[in-house]
């Protein structure tokens, strides 16, 4: 069944570490562009704000902040951006100008705000099935009806308890054709790559879960409604209408949804935020049901070596879009996978975080090109396997990417310590 085979596009990894290392690499500044970087804070609160989308106005160039609220946007001088626009669920949308000059390590407040839902507004979707159908309905008209190259951002990280034992990162390039044709015409393809493994034979351990750099086509959940919105499945379903709140300075219905059936695989639970204007989605949060574990094992587990007890913990998501010229396009995603692994004569089981996430830093609507499927990243490949194949000593260079955190930081410079003493 449909349902079942996409359930779980999540992760695809291959778990089992060698030494090998991210090189400095490079930034390649030419002075073909200019930087603008810092950290986006509460107003009231000053405390960091994760997930920030950060754009260059008037163009389809942006990224995000990482858990720290940090983030650096690379910008060609080619485009005359004046002003970088700040936009995350709940605040205000700030504008900063820019001016043509870089601007480094500054720090950026953005302001809460908060609506309730009035009594009109509630009496209107009085049944909130009825407006995920009517938000279906307009999928066609809020969504590009031609074909788009994406340019992406992805990364991959996996912790052994606190630990992070693997880094893999990513720029890919996405073929997304239109919202009204399926989403097996889409394809992804890797420009450059790179990785940061544990060199301890310890942390060697053979786990293969879905997903991948190809998280961008199947958990686009718009145009895979076999994931949650397809006709059918919305019938498994409760929904109860949530809070209004703001999005990009534009009001949302929430609308929360839970599990009403049994099934022979897990379900969710979660919020789909709807553009209160035009009925698009822009948000979707949710996790999968944990109620059954062996049929989340059976939903994101593709193999393990005999005698390993995998025992999942909690499998999350996050799928964002955003409304530019008045469609809307593909954001951001984020898939975290929590879960414990132990051989069974050992008393204890080691706890294990794999998360994966994408955002959307350009897109290109004009003479574009199917990427060839020999070019094409498939489900059955590993981003941290097959890295080396497009490794590149110019890393990044003008491509934007998610900053990495404190954490993550130090986790590389634990990684390549413990390289330089292995060798």
């Amino acid at each position: 069944m449909k349902t079942k085979q996409l359930l779980s596009a999540g992760l695809i990894l291959i778990m089992t570490v060698s030494g090998s290392g991210i090189p400095a690499g490079a930034q390649d500044d030419t002075g073909n562009y200019r930087t603008i970087s810092g950290t986006v804070r509460d107003a009231k609160t000053k405390k960091a704000v994760e997930y920030v989308n950060v754009s260059a106005l008037g163009t389809n160039v942006g990224t995000i902040t990482n858990e720290d609220g940090e983030f650096s946007l690379k910008i060609s001088r080619d485009l005359d951006v004046k002003e970088i626009l700040l936009s995350s669920i709940g605040y205000y949308n700030a504008k900063i100008t820019v001016n043509g000059n870089s601007l480094e390590g500054r720090t950026f407040l953005i302001t809460p705000e908060s609506y309730l839902l009035s009594e009109i507004q509630v009496f209107s979707w009085r049944n909130p099935r009825d407006l995920i159908r009517a938000a279906l309905e307009k999928v066609g008209d809020n969504y590009v009806p031609n074909a788009n190259s994406l340019t992406g951002f992805y990364r991959e990280t996996i912790q052994k308890r606190r630990r992070y034992i693997n880094i893999s990162e990513a720029v890919i390039e996405i073929y997304k054709g239109p919202y009204t044709q399926s989403v097996d015409m889409d394809r992804v393809k890797i420009l450059k790559g790179r990785k940061l493994i544990s060199p301890k034979a310890s942390d060697t351990l053979s786990v293969k879960l879905q997903g991948g750099p190809n998280m961008t086509v199947y958990m686009d959940i718009v145009k895979n409604p076999y994931f949650l919105l397809d006709a059918e499945i919305l019938q498994y379903y409760t929904y109860k209408m949530g809070e209004t709140t703001a999005i990009d300075d534009r009001l949302q219905y929430a609308v929360h949804f839970e599990p009403q059936m049994i099934l022979p695989y897990p379900l969710y639970s979660g919020t789909f935020y709807i553009d209160r204007e035009t009925l698009s989605f822009t948000r979707a949060e949710f996790r999968i049901d944990m109620s059954d574990r062996q049929k989340v094992t059976d939903a994101i587990l593709i193999e393990k070596p005999r005698g390993l007890r995998f025992t999942p913990e909690e499998v999350s998501y996050v799928v964002t879009y955003r409304i530019q010229g008045g469609k809307t396009y593909l954001n951001y995603i984020r898939n975290e996978i929590k879960f414990k692994c132990d051989w069974k004569r050992k008393l204890f089981a080691t706890n294990y975080a794999v998360c994966g996430e994408t955002v959307i830093t350009d897109r290109e609507e004009r003479n574009v090109a199917r990427i060839p499927a020999r070019e094409a990243f498939t489900m059955r490949q590993s981003l941290s396997r097959e890295v080396a194949l497009y490794q590149d000593e110019n890393f990044w260079g003008m491509y934007n990417i998610i900053e990495p955190s404190e954490s993550l930081e130090s986790a590389v410079n634990k990684l390549k310590k413990q390289h330089r003493k292995s060798q």
